[in-house]
């Protein structure tokens, strides 16, 4: 077999693979034989037809066909590990020359995975953050819970609408004096203060008194999502059906009892301040941690095909699909919803996508570096957490890897994990 490699535009590279005549016509052989155990020929046994009729059946063609596909992965695989290609897209094949007698040419062009210089990975300074809880982190818990605890009540007769009230209200929007679809609502729940309308729409309530109405006026935002509003000025007429505001219960002991298993109102602020404290070291850890993995990315030089990151989004794109269908809803149904469009989409995850992928390639070349490998048992730990997650057994987790054929990514997922805990585990005292 010859090889030779040129190379292409955007990082791709096209190998030239000339296989022998005397491989070619073994391969022809094999051919015939497995089309007669594929197709019926009249008169003959599966199996049992001679090359001639069976040329002579399918076509000369749909044997050379077969021939290649017999001779050409080997060839192709071959050639990669010669000239020491690691591609990262399947092949792009053109067939030149394919005849019985004759050597056979073809060219495969495919993206090779970059080249990775690593820079500084191990004894990397990475400050953990200081960690300090205040006395208004505790009242802010507190706080929460109170809120949670509270009732509705009516607002006093001839109450006007204060930030915080809870408003039903009747409204209708005109734009340059005009009615337009689906600006008007009847008795709709509105929580001043809230941020659900437009922006200044709801503070211009605030003084309204019930059977009251209000014009507010307002400006819809340049990226209101129905673009024929965007930017335009706009006329509410409003009036306000009912107020009702929010009665808190005391903060004291017998919140403390409500809320918790604890009798008293000391008892809970201890246990919200521990459970803060370790959420905050929590949270620092992981951020000192997370810090490292990006410093070690950062201190690589590579040149990132456009094809691998294209792909990685394509992957996250798939990846958002499947969680909206978890949920019940389908990509095309959100994209409506949200007012976007797929090209919007990949533009937005793109920049992610471009680091995921860089930390992807940091974190590859320094298992090769330090002789990472993944072993049997860190496998079978992987399998347990995930069938820990999806409430399963690992018998059946590692039976659905199996059947969608991912032990591989399985594997280079968790050679991934191994390998950033390499670094996390050597970041300087």
């Amino acid at each position: 077999m010859k090889v030779t490699v040129e190379n292409g535009e955007n990082q791709q590279v096209t190998l030239t693979i000339e296989v022998e005549a005397a491989e070619v016509s073994k391969a022809v052989e094999r051919a015939c034989k497995r089309l007669a155990n594929r197709v019926n020929i009249p008169g003959f046994r599966k199996g049992k037809a001679p090359r001639m009729i069976v040329e002579r059946h399918v076509g000369k063609d749909a044997v050379m066909q077969e021939a290649f596909d017999l001779v050409a992965p080997k060839a192709f695989g071959d050639a990669l590990e010669e000239q020491k290609i690691d591609p990262v897209t399947r092949p792009n094949i053109d067939i030149v020359t394919l005849e019985e007698g004759k050597d056979l040419v073809f060219k495969a062009t495919v993206t090779p995975r970059p080249e990775v210089k690593l820079g500084e990975y191990k004894g990397l300074k990475v400050e953990k953050a200081a960690v300090e809880i205040k006395d208004e982190d505790v009242e802010k818990q507190l706080k929460n819970f109170q809120d949670r605890q509270g009732k509705m009540v009516d607002a006093p007769e001839g109450a006007a609408v204060a930030d915080g009230d809870f408003t039903t209200l009747d409204f209708e929007g005109f734009v340059d004096g005009e009615a337009f679809e689906g600006g008007k609502g009847t008795d709709y729940p509105l929580q001043i203060g809230s941020g659900s309308f437009i922006p200044g729409f709801e503070e211009q309530l605030i003084g309204a008194k019930i059977g009251e109405e209000k014009e507010v006026n307002v400006k819809f935002p340049e990226e209101y999502h129905a673009k024929e509003l965007a930017g335009k000025d706009a006329t509410f007429k409003c009036t306000v059906r009912s107020i009702k505001q929010k009665e808190l219960p005391a903060i004291d002991d017998e919140l403390a009892k409500k809320v918790s298993t604890f009798e008293t109102l000391d008892e809970l602020k201890a246990d919200i301040r521990k459970n803060l404290q370790e959420n905050a070291e929590r949270k620092a850890e992981n951020d000192q941690k997370s810090a490292a993995i990006e410093q070690a990315t950062n201190n690589i030089t590579v040149d990132i095909p456009a094809v691998m990151i294209d792909n990685r989004v394509t992957s996250m794109i798939q990846e958002m699909a499947m969680r909206l269908e978890q949920q019940g809803m389908k990509l095309e149904q959100y994209l409506q919803y949200a007012g976007t469009d797929i090209a919007k989409i990949r533009e937005d995850y793109r920049e992610t996508a471009e680091k995921n992928v860089k930390t992807d390639l940091m974190l590859e070349e320094v298992a090769k570096a330090e002789e990472i490998k993944v072993e049997a048992k860190d496998l079978d730990a992987e399998v347990a957490a995930m069938a820990a997650a999806y409430g399963a057994t690992p018998q059946q987790v590692q039976k659905i890897i199996k059947e969608q054929g991912r032990i591989g990514d399985l594997a280079a997922s968790v050679l991934r994990k191994k390998t950033a805990q390499f670094i996390i585990d050597n970041i300087a005292e």
